[in-house]
Protein backbone atom coordinates (compact mmCIF):
# COMPACT_ATOMS: atom_id res chain seq x y z
CA UNK A 1 0.00 0.00 0.00
CA UNK A 2 1.25 3.46 -0.95
CA UNK A 3 -0.12 6.76 0.40
CA UNK A 4 0.22 10.14 -1.32
CA UNK A 5 -1.16 13.41 0.11
CA UNK A 6 -3.01 15.38 -2.57
CA UNK A 7 -4.30 18.92 -2.70
CA UNK A 8 -4.00 21.63 -0.10
CA UNK A 9 -6.90 23.88 0.77
CA UNK A 10 -8.53 24.57 4.11
CA UNK A 11 -10.57 21.39 4.45
CA UNK A 12 -10.19 17.66 5.04
CA UNK A 13 -6.81 16.04 4.24
CA UNK A 14 -7.05 13.78 1.19
CA UNK A 15 -4.77 10.97 0.01
CA UNK A 16 -4.34 8.59 -2.90
CA UNK A 17 -4.24 5.01 -1.61
CA UNK A 18 -2.61 2.78 -4.21
CA UNK A 19 -2.02 -0.94 -4.45
CA UNK A 20 -0.56 -2.77 -7.43
CA UNK A 21 -4.02 -3.83 -8.56
CA UNK A 22 -6.38 -1.32 -6.91
CA UNK A 23 -6.54 2.43 -6.37
CA UNK A 24 -8.81 4.57 -4.24
CA UNK A 25 -8.96 7.86 -2.34
CA UNK A 26 -8.97 8.42 1.43
CA UNK A 27 -10.43 11.56 2.99
CA UNK A 28 -10.03 12.14 6.72
CA UNK A 29 -10.59 14.68 9.45
CA UNK A 30 -7.62 16.91 10.29
CA UNK A 31 -5.56 15.76 13.23
CA UNK A 32 -6.14 17.30 16.65
CA UNK A 33 -9.24 18.80 18.17
CA UNK A 34 -11.82 20.74 16.18
CA UNK A 35 -15.29 22.17 16.88
CA UNK A 36 -18.20 19.72 17.03
CA UNK A 37 -19.77 19.22 13.60
CA UNK A 38 -16.78 20.54 11.65
CA UNK A 39 -14.81 18.37 9.24
CA UNK A 40 -17.60 15.79 9.36
CA UNK A 41 -16.42 13.10 6.96
CA UNK A 42 -19.40 10.89 7.82
CA UNK A 43 -21.62 13.67 6.47
CA UNK A 44 -19.67 13.75 3.20
CA UNK A 45 -19.87 9.99 2.90
CA UNK A 46 -23.64 10.10 3.40
CA UNK A 47 -23.98 12.60 0.55
CA UNK A 48 -21.97 10.41 -1.81
CA UNK A 49 -23.99 7.35 -0.81
CA UNK A 50 -27.25 9.16 -1.62
CA UNK A 51 -25.91 10.32 -5.00
CA UNK A 52 -24.55 6.96 -6.10
CA UNK A 53 -26.19 5.74 -9.30
CA UNK A 54 -27.93 9.06 -9.98
CA UNK A 55 -27.45 11.89 -12.47
CA UNK A 56 -24.91 13.85 -10.40
CA UNK A 57 -21.32 12.99 -11.38
CA UNK A 58 -19.61 12.01 -8.12
CA UNK A 59 -17.16 9.37 -6.86
CA UNK A 60 -18.69 6.16 -5.57
CA UNK A 61 -18.33 5.73 -1.78
CA UNK A 62 -16.55 2.56 -0.60
CA UNK A 63 -16.21 2.56 3.19
CA UNK A 64 -16.75 4.82 6.19
CA UNK A 65 -14.67 4.31 9.34
CA UNK A 66 -15.58 6.31 12.44
CA UNK A 67 -13.30 4.41 14.84
CA UNK A 68 -10.52 6.94 15.49
CA UNK A 69 -8.15 4.20 16.66
CA UNK A 70 -7.59 2.99 13.10
CA UNK A 71 -5.63 5.99 11.76
CA UNK A 72 -6.20 8.60 14.46
CA UNK A 73 -9.31 10.25 12.98
CA UNK A 74 -12.52 9.24 11.26
CA UNK A 75 -12.12 8.72 7.50
CA UNK A 76 -13.81 7.34 4.42
CA UNK A 77 -12.71 5.72 1.18
CA UNK A 78 -14.09 6.44 -2.28
CA UNK A 79 -13.30 5.43 -5.81
CA UNK A 80 -10.43 7.14 -7.59
CA UNK A 81 -11.39 8.79 -10.86
CA UNK A 82 -8.59 9.67 -13.24
CA UNK A 83 -8.78 13.00 -14.99
CA UNK A 84 -7.75 16.64 -14.84
CA UNK A 85 -8.24 19.17 -12.04
CA UNK A 86 -7.74 22.86 -12.78
CA UNK A 87 -6.98 25.63 -10.31
CA UNK A 88 -7.07 28.60 -12.69
CA UNK A 89 -10.33 29.27 -14.48
CA UNK A 90 -8.54 30.72 -17.49
CA UNK A 91 -7.67 27.12 -18.45
CA UNK A 92 -4.47 28.22 -20.14
CA UNK A 93 -3.16 24.64 -20.26
CA UNK A 94 -6.27 23.46 -22.16
CA UNK A 95 -6.84 23.70 -25.90
CA UNK A 96 -8.89 26.79 -26.73
CA UNK A 97 -11.67 24.80 -28.38
CA UNK A 98 -12.26 22.83 -25.16
CA UNK A 99 -12.48 25.65 -22.64
CA UNK A 100 -16.07 26.75 -23.21
CA UNK A 101 -17.38 23.17 -23.18
CA UNK A 102 -15.70 22.43 -19.84
CA UNK A 103 -17.60 25.30 -18.25
CA UNK A 104 -20.87 24.30 -19.88
CA UNK A 105 -20.38 20.76 -18.58
CA UNK A 106 -19.91 22.25 -15.12
CA UNK A 107 -23.19 24.15 -15.54
CA UNK A 108 -24.88 20.83 -16.39
CA UNK A 109 -23.35 19.21 -13.29
CA UNK A 110 -24.53 22.02 -11.00
CA UNK A 111 -28.03 21.81 -12.45
CA UNK A 112 -28.00 18.05 -11.82
CA UNK A 113 -27.14 18.69 -8.15
CA UNK A 114 -29.99 21.16 -7.78
CA UNK A 115 -32.58 18.84 -9.37
CA UNK A 116 -31.87 15.80 -7.17
CA UNK A 117 -35.07 14.41 -5.64
CA UNK A 118 -33.69 14.66 -2.12
CA UNK A 119 -36.96 14.37 -0.21
CA UNK A 120 -37.10 10.62 -0.80
CA UNK A 121 -33.54 10.03 0.43
CA UNK A 122 -31.67 10.31 3.75
CA UNK A 123 -30.65 13.81 2.61
CA UNK A 124 -33.93 14.98 4.11
CA UNK A 125 -32.23 14.66 7.50
CA UNK A 126 -30.23 17.79 6.68
CA UNK A 127 -33.26 20.06 6.43
CA UNK A 128 -33.38 22.64 9.20
CA UNK A 129 -36.49 24.55 10.27
CA UNK A 130 -36.80 28.23 9.46
CA UNK A 131 -35.29 30.31 6.69
CA UNK A 132 -32.03 29.08 5.18
CA UNK A 133 -31.31 32.54 3.76
CA UNK A 134 -31.90 34.29 7.08
CA UNK A 135 -29.48 31.87 8.77
CA UNK A 136 -26.90 32.64 6.11
CA UNK A 137 -27.29 36.39 6.51
CA UNK A 138 -26.92 36.20 10.28
CA UNK A 139 -24.05 33.72 10.17
CA UNK A 140 -21.90 35.83 7.88
CA UNK A 141 -22.93 39.05 9.61
CA UNK A 142 -21.38 37.62 12.80
CA UNK A 143 -18.07 37.11 11.02
CA UNK A 144 -17.78 40.92 10.81
CA UNK A 145 -19.11 41.67 14.30
CA UNK A 146 -15.71 42.84 15.53
CA UNK A 147 -14.82 44.80 12.37
CA UNK A 148 -13.82 48.45 12.66
CA UNK A 149 -13.61 51.43 10.33
CA UNK A 150 -14.62 51.08 6.69
CA UNK A 151 -15.13 47.32 6.93
CA UNK A 152 -17.61 47.81 9.77
CA UNK A 153 -19.53 50.40 7.73
CA UNK A 154 -19.61 48.21 4.63
CA UNK A 155 -20.62 45.05 6.47
CA UNK A 156 -23.45 46.81 8.31
CA UNK A 157 -24.82 48.28 5.08
CA UNK A 158 -24.67 44.94 3.26
CA UNK A 159 -26.39 43.05 6.08
CA UNK A 160 -29.12 45.68 6.40
CA UNK A 161 -29.74 45.59 2.63
CA UNK A 162 -29.93 41.80 2.55
CA UNK A 163 -32.24 41.58 5.56
CA UNK A 164 -34.69 44.00 3.96
CA UNK A 165 -34.79 42.14 0.63
CA UNK A 166 -34.85 38.45 1.51
CA UNK A 167 -36.82 36.73 -1.28
CA UNK A 168 -39.09 33.71 -1.18
CA UNK A 169 -36.76 30.73 -1.22
CA UNK A 170 -36.75 27.24 -2.61
CA UNK A 171 -35.02 24.15 -1.26
CA UNK A 172 -32.61 21.87 -3.10
CA UNK A 173 -29.47 19.87 -2.55
CA UNK A 174 -26.60 22.36 -2.77
CA UNK A 175 -22.87 21.66 -3.02
CA UNK A 176 -21.61 24.83 -1.38
CA UNK A 177 -18.36 25.36 -3.27
CA UNK A 178 -18.57 24.39 -6.93
CA UNK A 179 -15.63 25.64 -8.96
CA UNK A 180 -13.08 24.01 -11.25
CA UNK A 181 -10.73 22.98 -8.44
CA UNK A 182 -13.57 20.87 -7.00
CA UNK A 183 -14.36 18.87 -10.12
CA UNK A 184 -12.53 16.23 -12.15
CA UNK A 185 -12.52 16.80 -15.89
CA UNK A 186 -12.05 13.96 -18.39
CA UNK A 187 -8.39 13.46 -19.31
CA UNK A 188 -8.98 14.27 -22.98
CA UNK A 189 -12.57 15.40 -23.44
CA UNK A 190 -14.17 18.68 -22.26
CA UNK A 191 -16.62 17.17 -19.76
CA UNK A 192 -16.92 16.81 -16.02
CA UNK A 193 -16.53 13.30 -14.60
CA UNK A 194 -17.05 14.00 -10.90
CA UNK A 195 -17.81 16.71 -8.37
CA UNK A 196 -15.53 16.53 -5.33
CA UNK A 197 -15.41 18.03 -1.81
CA UNK A 198 -18.93 17.68 -0.43
CA UNK A 199 -17.96 19.06 2.98
CA UNK A 200 -20.24 22.09 2.66
CA UNK A 201 -23.28 20.42 1.11
CA UNK A 202 -26.70 20.99 2.65
CA UNK A 203 -30.35 21.48 1.75
CA UNK A 204 -30.86 25.15 0.99
CA UNK A 205 -31.60 27.74 -1.67
CA UNK A 206 -29.97 26.66 -4.96
CA UNK A 207 -29.62 30.24 -6.15
CA UNK A 208 -27.08 30.96 -3.43
CA UNK A 209 -25.11 27.92 -4.60
CA UNK A 210 -25.27 29.19 -8.18
CA UNK A 211 -24.29 32.69 -7.03
CA UNK A 212 -21.24 31.31 -5.23
CA UNK A 213 -20.02 29.71 -8.47
CA UNK A 214 -20.64 32.90 -10.45
CA UNK A 215 -18.84 35.08 -7.90
CA UNK A 216 -15.88 32.70 -7.54
CA UNK A 217 -15.36 32.60 -11.31
CA UNK A 218 -16.71 35.68 -13.12
CA UNK A 219 -16.69 38.20 -10.25
CA UNK A 220 -13.13 37.35 -9.12
CA UNK A 221 -9.87 38.47 -10.76
CA UNK A 222 -7.19 36.00 -11.93
CA UNK A 223 -4.69 37.25 -9.33
CA UNK A 224 -7.21 36.93 -6.49
CA UNK A 225 -8.58 33.42 -6.74
CA UNK A 226 -7.95 32.28 -10.28
CA UNK A 227 -11.12 33.95 -11.57
CA UNK A 228 -12.03 35.51 -14.92
CA UNK A 229 -12.90 39.10 -13.98
CA UNK A 230 -11.21 41.44 -16.46
CA UNK A 231 -10.29 38.69 -18.96
CA UNK A 232 -10.99 38.85 -22.70
CA UNK A 233 -13.36 35.90 -22.55
CA UNK A 234 -14.26 35.59 -26.22
CA UNK A 235 -10.65 35.79 -27.35
CA UNK A 236 -9.69 33.14 -24.81
CA UNK A 237 -12.48 30.77 -25.80
CA UNK A 238 -14.23 31.15 -22.43
CA UNK A 239 -17.97 31.59 -21.83
CA UNK A 240 -19.46 34.69 -20.32
CA UNK A 241 -21.35 34.64 -17.05
CA UNK A 242 -24.55 34.96 -19.07
CA UNK A 243 -23.74 31.94 -21.24
CA UNK A 244 -23.05 29.82 -18.17
CA UNK A 245 -26.37 30.90 -16.64
CA UNK A 246 -28.29 30.17 -19.85
CA UNK A 247 -26.89 26.63 -19.92
CA UNK A 248 -27.68 26.13 -16.24
CA UNK A 249 -31.26 27.40 -16.66
CA UNK A 250 -31.81 25.11 -19.67
CA UNK A 251 -30.74 22.07 -17.64
CA UNK A 252 -32.53 23.12 -14.44
CA UNK A 253 -35.80 23.51 -16.37
CA UNK A 254 -38.36 25.67 -14.57
CA UNK A 255 -36.21 26.51 -11.59
CA UNK A 256 -35.73 29.99 -10.06
CA UNK A 257 -33.48 32.70 -11.50
CA UNK A 258 -30.43 34.43 -10.07
CA UNK A 259 -30.84 37.95 -8.68
CA UNK A 260 -28.55 40.61 -7.20
CA UNK A 261 -29.62 39.53 -3.70
CA UNK A 262 -27.90 36.17 -4.11
CA UNK A 263 -24.74 37.69 -5.61
CA UNK A 264 -24.44 40.08 -2.65
CA UNK A 265 -25.02 37.28 -0.15
CA UNK A 266 -22.50 35.04 -1.94
CA UNK A 267 -19.91 37.83 -1.73
CA UNK A 268 -20.64 38.36 1.99
CA UNK A 269 -20.31 34.60 2.51
CA UNK A 270 -16.93 34.45 0.74
CA UNK A 271 -15.79 37.52 2.65
CA UNK A 272 -16.70 35.78 5.89
CA UNK A 273 -14.98 32.55 4.89
CA UNK A 274 -11.74 34.34 4.04
CA UNK A 275 -11.92 36.46 7.17
CA UNK A 276 -12.14 33.25 9.17
CA UNK A 277 -9.08 31.89 7.38
CA UNK A 278 -7.21 35.07 8.28
CA UNK A 279 -8.21 34.83 11.92
CA UNK A 280 -7.11 31.19 12.10
CA UNK A 281 -3.81 32.08 10.42
CA UNK A 282 -3.24 34.82 12.97
CA UNK A 283 -3.91 32.33 15.75
CA UNK A 284 -1.51 29.84 14.15
CA UNK A 285 -4.15 27.19 13.44
CA UNK A 286 -4.81 27.68 9.70
CA UNK A 287 -5.03 24.45 7.72
CA UNK A 288 -2.83 25.42 4.78
CA UNK A 289 0.20 27.46 3.89
CA UNK A 290 -0.57 30.92 2.56
CA UNK A 291 -3.73 31.28 4.61
CA UNK A 292 -2.76 34.75 5.81
CA UNK A 293 -2.33 35.96 2.21
CA UNK A 294 -5.57 34.28 1.15
CA UNK A 295 -7.38 36.12 3.94
CA UNK A 296 -6.80 39.49 2.29
CA UNK A 297 -9.63 38.52 -0.05
CA UNK A 298 -12.08 39.06 2.81
CA UNK A 299 -12.12 42.82 2.38
CA UNK A 300 -12.04 42.46 -1.43
CA UNK A 301 -15.30 40.50 -1.46
CA UNK A 302 -16.88 42.68 1.22
CA UNK A 303 -16.12 45.79 -0.83
CA UNK A 304 -17.65 44.18 -3.95
CA UNK A 305 -20.79 43.28 -2.03
CA UNK A 306 -20.99 46.85 -0.79
CA UNK A 307 -20.48 48.14 -4.34
CA UNK A 308 -23.41 46.07 -5.62
CA UNK A 309 -25.61 47.35 -2.80
CA UNK A 310 -24.68 50.97 -3.48
CA UNK A 311 -25.45 50.50 -7.18
CA UNK A 312 -29.03 49.37 -6.50
CA UNK A 313 -31.93 51.88 -6.71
Amino acid sequence: MRLQRIGGGQSNPTYFVSFDNYRLVLRKQPSGEHPPGSHDVAREYKALACLEGGEVPAPAPILLETDRSVIGTAFYLMERIDGRIFYDHRLQQVAGDQRRDIFLSMADALAAVHTVEWRSTPLIDFVRPGSFLERQIQRWAKSWADAVGEAQTQAAAVVEWLSARRPDETSALIHGDLKLSNVICHAAEPRILAILDWELFTIGDPMLDLAHTIVAIWRTRPDEYGGLLGCELQAMGLPTEGEFLERYYAKAARGPRLSTFYLVLAMLRLAGIFRGIGQRAKAGIAAAEGAAETARLAEVYLARAYGLVRAQP
